[in-house]
């Protein structure tokens, strides 16, 4: 089991920045592939971003490239979600993920095992 708490989010005026974390307890974590996505009322829960077990491979959805950086601390079973320039938008929970299985960068939810319960980050204009 993998338990997985994020925090970071809230309310910020649109161009402003955020920082999300997600810790990460229980089994082994450093060899999980770790993914951010997001959601909002009435729509699919979206891929972000993901991170190799390594921190050495990371991969952005197009709409948050240049303004997102995903990054991982593994001694500190930590991964961050660094937001910059952030849009209405980009208002959504978030929720931090752990790939326990999959090789690569898994960017399908189906592909992750573990959920935290989410942040929300509310973007206004």
């Amino acid at each position: 089991q993998v338990q997985l708490v994020e925090s970071g989010g809230g309310l910020v005026q649109a161009g402003g920045s955020l920082r999300l974390s997600c810790a990460a307890s229980g089994r082994t974590y450093g060899r999980y592939a770790m993914g951010w996505f997001r959601q909002v009322p009435g729509k699919e829960r979206e891929f972000v971003a993901v991170v190799s077990w390594s921190g050495g491979s990371t991969k952005h959805v197009d709409s948050v490239k240049g303004r997102f950086t995903i990054s991982r601390v593994n001694a500190k079973n930590t991964v961050y979600l660094q937001m910059n320039s952030l849009k209405p938008e980009d208002t959504a929970v978030y929720y931090c993920a752990a790939s326990t299985g999959v090789l690569g960068l898994p960017t399908e939810r189906s592909e992750y095992d573990y959920w935290g319960q989410g942040t929300q980050v509310t973007v206004s204009s």
